[in-house]
């Protein structure tokens, strides 16, 4: 039944299923680790969920599934005041100081002490608040008594629960936010791709995830949690961390893994042991174990240090280094051009795999390390996942410096090298090896918007040889689609249709999506109204180019060797062949609010901030990002956050919608 036939009663009621059983299905696959549903299945719940919150926008509440996909961007991060010290244990690195530990302990204690030993996730410490069950903020550890409200970034993670299954009035937990391995060598694999700098490990990788200011860019990173603590309670007793434990699993939480408990310390220590070899096998990267006195009642008697409680210590395990020896260095080519070299070495088994390759990103780090053909060389995994090559040991007889070759070994054609980059690329923009990504780039929702043609489609299309350049997209015929597996008749013609729509897509897409340096959405955009042609883009030049309001003489540069490029007029010559519109509609801006500028926070109630801040500029105002003095009005809605406090206090207008419309109208 379509959303439109459906009243808006019985809309939310199905909304209300519809979320409940969505919410059951994250938790049993992100918290249990035991799905329970196919993932096309999931994905038609989610579908059906956005149909109804687009029918019914009143629909969405902050409890709704939809919520984790992430939302509006923000300037800064409200700070936060923490109730409880969100403090940081001791570190120990001998199974001495552990028994030290355990006789300070004893010593303080009238009766023998009851040990927990858990994992130390490696990553990122926050403090989750409930009230009445409902998540009601998010915060970092920050300095322990000072922290930053990231709300929206936790709520992407899965398993990090919106509603308890227990309404208590009042809860703070305090959790570990990591980067699963899976993820972090998908980002890694991305980064490399896109000629990005690495993540140098999860940790990091983490915390640059949790602190973007795009929510949708934190739902994309697939963090995790483990929650450790309770900070704060209100409605329960509890005497233990065990019971602790026990009671927040209860509540929905997704607690610590592998904890266990003992009396003997050396059992504990055991127990540190047993993790410590087996951390290569997890699907998370630790760097420690943590040894705690479970009684609440004897930590209180035990206290803390101004820095750090005195019932607790962290046992840290030193970075696993093997020596090997370089056999090779492969040369190979990224979806973006970028030549990476990569060390391939005798085999060593290192952090619980065994591994023969590691990368050596780029001509500067090879230089750095002097890293040469037949040297005996240091390998470790950078986090515990990633193999990388930390020093030589010692060059091999006669060896020779290496310098990448500066020929694309995949095309054959003369690689360059930018002055502003470390990066060595092909500038064949029909290199094979980078077709699979110009594809999904040419495809995507922000460039021409072919729905259904997605990464794994795009990758078929390849392997099967029907699809050598974007323009063969518009080659394909019903029969190429349904020879692809899981293709019907009626799948394979909707496919079709939206590669003939996309030809129609406005010229700014078309430019977006040919992947030009330096070009997204809003240059493209800006580009095509001063030059509303393909025709008149390739003839401009660039002095003309560089006069588009925020085109500097690097980005002028990109566009004009781009549209020169020979590979390039030949795939834009063909493009045009084949139909797709090469003009863009010039929109006329009116003058209305020429000469003001205006700052947008919070959820407005009937245009998203990207509809209004586009009307704005159609009416010849201009938009920022964050207030100043210069600001002339603030645009808030709902749930607007520090601009709206900045504007306040520099005495700033504050308007409405309604108002901006008026001003309109006016």
């Amino acid at each position: 039944m379509e959303n439109n036939q459906i009243d808006f009663e019985s809309a939310k009621k199905r909304h209300t299923a519809l979320s409940e059983e969505i919410e059951k299905h994250n938790y049993s696959y992100y918290v249990l680790d035991n799905p329970t549903i196919e993932d096309y299945d999931y994905d038609m719940l989610m579908q059906e969920l956005y149909r109804l919150e687009k029918a019914y926008p009143e629909l969405i509440t902050p409890l709704s599934p939809s919520q984790r996909v992430g939302g509006k961007a923000e300037s800064t991060f409200e700070k936060v005041q923490h109730t409880v010290q969100m403090g940081s244990l001791q570190d120990v690195f001998s199974f001495e100081e552990v028994r030290d530990f355990d006789t300070k302990v004893k010593n303080a204690l009238t009766n023998p002490p009851t040990y927990i030993v858990e994992p130390k996730i490696d990553g990122l410490s926050v403090s989750l608040e409930y009230r009445n069950g409902i998540l009601e903020r998010g915060s970092t550890r920050g300095d322990g008594f000072i922290g930053e409200d990231i709300t929206a970034n936790l709520k992407t993670i899965k398993s990090i629960p919106l509603k308890l299954k227990k309404a208590l009035p009042f809860i703070e937990v305090r959790g570990e936010v990591y980067m699963p391995k899976r993820s972090f060598e998908k980002l890694i694999r991305q980064q490399e791709i896109d000629g990005e700098q690495p993540a140098k490990n999860p940790r990091n990788a983490a915390a640059g995830s949790l602190r973007q200011k795009d929510s949708r860019v934190t739902a994309k990173r697939e963090l995790d949690i483990f929650i450790f603590n309770i900070q704060q309670i209100e409605g329960a007793e509890l005497t233990s961390h065990k019971q602790s434990l026990e009671f927040m699993k209860d509540l929905g939480f997704k607690v610590i893994d592998g904890y266990r408990s003992y009396t003997d310390i050396e059992k504990a220590i055991e127990r540190i042991n047993k993790i410590g070899e087996g951390r290569g096998t997890l699907s998370y990267d630790i760097d420690g174990a943590v040894i705690k006195v479970d009684e609440f009642k004897d930590r209180s008697i035990l206290g803390a240090t101004s820095k750090v409680p005195k019932w607790a210590v962290a046992f840290k395990y030193p970075p696993e280094e093997k020596e090997t020896v370089l056999n090779e260095i492969e040369i190979n080519v990224g979806r973006t051009g970028a030549l990476t070299p990569v060390a391939i070495f005798d085999p060593i088994f290192l952090a619980g795999t065994t591994v023969s390759r590691a990368t050596l990103h780029n001509q500067d780090i090879i230089s750095d390390l002097d890293v040469r053909i037949g040297d005996s060389i240091i390998v470790r995994k950078a986090g515990e996942i990633i193999p990388e090559v930390l020093r030589v040991k010692a060059h091999a007889e006669n060896s020779q410096p290496y310098h990448i070759p500066m020929i694309c070994p995949a095309c054959g054609t003369a690689a360059v090298k930018d002055e502003d980059e470390a990066v060595i690329r092909c500038p064949n923009i029909d290199c094979p090896a980078q077709l699979l990504r110009n594809i999904i780039h040419f495809a995507s929702r922000n460039a021409m918007n072919i729905e259904g043609l997605g990464d794994a489609i795009v990758e078929l299309l390849v392997e099967k040889g029907y699809v050598k350049t974007v323009a063969d997209l518009y080659t394909l015929t019903m029969a190429d689609i349904m020879a692809l597996p899981g293709f019907k008749e009626k799948s394979a013609g909707n496919l079709i249709s939206a590669i003939e729509n996309s030809k129609k897509n406005e010229l700014d897409r078309f430019i977006y999506a040919l992947g030009i340096k330096g070009i997204g959405q809003r240059s493209a955009a800006l580009l095509c109204q001063r030059f509303p042609t393909m025709d008149k883009i390739m003839s401009a030049e660039k002095e003309e180019i560089v006069e588009i309001e925020n085109f500097g003489e690097v980005l002028a540069d990109s566009v004009y060797s781009a549209v020169r490029e020979p590979h390039r007029v030949e795939l834009i010559k063909r493009l045009k062949e084949y139909g797709l519109n090469m003009s863009f509609t010039v929109k006329e801006t009116g003058k209305k609010l020429e000469g003001f500028k205006f700052v947008l926070t919070g959820t407005l109630p009937s245009m998203s901030r990207d509809e209004a801040k586009a009307l704005i500029e159609s009416n010849g105002g201009k938009c920022s990002g964050s207030v100043s003095s210069k600001t002339n009005y603030v645009l808030a809605g709902e749930e607007a956050g520090s601009k709206l406090t900045k504007a306040q206090q520099l005495g700033i207008t504050v308007i409405s919608e309604d108002e901006l419309i008026k001003m309109l109208k006016n």
